[in-house]
Parts: C-alpha cells; sequence; structure tokens
C-alpha cells in the first residue's frame, strides 16, 4: 500500500517539473529530479524515451524497477538509498557513464560488477560506503572487469593498478605480454641460450675479405699525403663550384636623397652581385 502511494507521489512530482519547466509531451523530459523524497518505490519512466539524466538519491529505495526501457540515460544518482540488490535493473542501460551508488546496502561483489561489464561507456562509478567496498580486492576486481572506468570512489584509477588488476585476474595473458620484448616474443630459456651462446656475424658472400696494407681510412686512389692540411687543400679543388646571387641595395638612392636631390641621374652600374666559391 504504501508503494502505491510512493508511486503516485512520484507521479505528481514529475507533473509538478514539467509544468514548471512547460513541458507539455514526455518526448521533452530529460531529466527528472526525485532526490530527497522519502520514496520507497517509483513510478515506471519508460514513457520518457529521451531520458538522460535522474536523480533518485537520497530516498528509501531497495530495488530499481522503474527504469525498464530507459535505454538513453547516461547519468543515474542512486546513492543515499537501502538498495540490497540491483542485479538484473540496470544491464540493460549500456549508454550510462555516470553511475553513483555509493551510500547503500550492496553485499554481493560478483553480481554487482557483472551488472556493469556491458556499460562501455561507463566512466565514472562509486560504489563506496557498500558492504561490498570492504572486501580485500574489491578495487582491483572492479577496474578489471570494467575496463572502461576513469574515476572509481572518486578516485582516479593508475595505469599500475590496471597492470596489477591484469596479472591477479588474467594471470595467463598478462604472462604473455610480459615475454614480449622489442615487438617479438622472447622466452627465458631462449634468452639464457642466446647470452650462453651469441650468434656470430654473418659471412658475407661472395667474397673474400683479406687484410690490407693500405693506410687506415685512406680510399683515394692517389699516394697518401705528408699532412692532413695538405690532403683538405687538395679535396678543396676538387669540389663543385657554388654561386649565388643577390641585389646590391647600395647603388639605389634612398627616398629621402631622391628628394634632396631631383636632378641626379641613376647610377648605371649593375646592381645585381654574383658571388662564386668552392
Amino acid at each position: 500500500m504504501a508503494e502505491e502511494t510512493d508511486k503516485e507521489r512520484s507521479k505528481q512530482l514529475i507533473v509538478d517539473q514539467m509544468k514548471s519547466q512547460r513541458l507539455t509531451k514526455d518526448l521533452q523530459v530529460t531529466q527528472l529530479y526525485l532526490a530527497e523524497s522519502g520514496l520507497c518505490d517509483v513510478c515506471d519512466l519508460g514513457q520518457f524515451r529521451d531520458l538522460q539524466e535522474v536523480w533518485a538519491n537520497g530516498n528509501k529505495l531497495r530495488r530499481i524497477s522503474f527504469l525498464s526501457i530507459n535505454y538513453r540515460i547516461s547519468h543515474l544518482y542512486l546513492q543515499d538509498n537501502e538498495l540490497v540488490d540491483i542485479c538484473g535493473a540496470l544491464s540493460h542501460l549500456t549508454n550510462l557513464q555516470v553511475l553513483m551508488l555509493q551510500s547503500n546496502q550492496l553485499t554481493k561483489l560478483e553480481p554487482t560488477i557483472k551488472e556493469f561489464k556491458v556499460m562501455q561507456a561507463l566512466h565514472t562509478l562509486n560504489l563506496s560506503n557498500n558492504p561490498l567496498a570492504q572486501e580485500s580486492e574489491y578495487r582491483h576486481y572492479t577496474i578489471h572487469y570494467i575496463p572502461s572506468l576513469k574515476l572509481l570512489d572518486r578516485s582516479e584509477i593508475l595505469k599500475s593498478e590496471r597492470d596489477t588488476a591484469g596479472r591477479l585476474y588474467q594471470q595467463d595473458r598478462q604472462a604473455v605480454k610480459d615475454t614480449i620484448a622489442f615487438g617479438r616474443r622472447c622466452t627465458d630459456d631462449s634468452v639464457r641460450e642466446e647470452e650462453r651462446s651469441p650468434s656470430p656475424p654473418p659471412p658475407m658472400s661472395g667474397r673474400n675479405v683479406e687484410p690490407s696494407n693500405r693506410p687506415v681510412a685512406d680510399n683515394f686512389a692517389s699516394s697518401p699525403r705528408e699532412s692532413p692540411e695538405e690532403a683538405v687543400a687538395e679535396r678543396a679543388l676538387k669540389r663543385s663550384v657554388m654561386q649565388y646571387s643577390h641585389f646590391d641595395w647600395s647603388k639605389v638612392p634612398k627616398a629621402e636623397e631622391k628628394r634632396l636631390n631631383k636632378d641626379a641621374v641613376p647610377s648605371n652600374k649593375s646592381q645585381i652581385v654574383t658571388v662564386r666559391f668552392r
């Protein structure tokens, strides 16, 4: 009887909100505020197909049964209630991004986390102040099975926490990842074998390498020079000739000079200067 009364109260709250916001159609409703109303139950919200945000925190809800077909909900606030179980109540809300469930009475860790596994957009979750949050591996378990999370219980998820969670709950896969080095698969046995007997460098095919009697770093057909300066000078003579040209602005009278000396004859000398060098 009390639940029926609470459903009627929640309906009236929704009607009052629509009137205050001047909304005449259910499809216009994208947010509903039902918080701090002492509700033990809420009327079904399936008629609001575009509903995206719901505040139902601070009530006396023990179960959730009013979000049957609200697939577009992205923000759901259910903290400070008396929820004991959410199994089968939220798994269809795959568009959820923010979910607040702190300060309830949730005790079963695995069934609760299983409810969120298909929510690939869920990035913020709060389950603090629930009995399940007291379990020793609660945080690593949650991080591992909800990989999309970025914020858990108001704390940012670190890479080190993800690595630890992977080692705890996916040991075989983590062991494979640990054997990958520099883009190739390696094992401890192969590494030890390479350390014991390093492979020799590959031979040069088709050529017989013989020691040379020529001076080191001398690859010229001519005989070695007596000094480095002499060799450098000879190389400089063999370089290609390079040149660049630029405009000689010193031959062009300035505007002030033109005003002061109007009868001045412009210089006929070339104003292009070419520089050549090796």
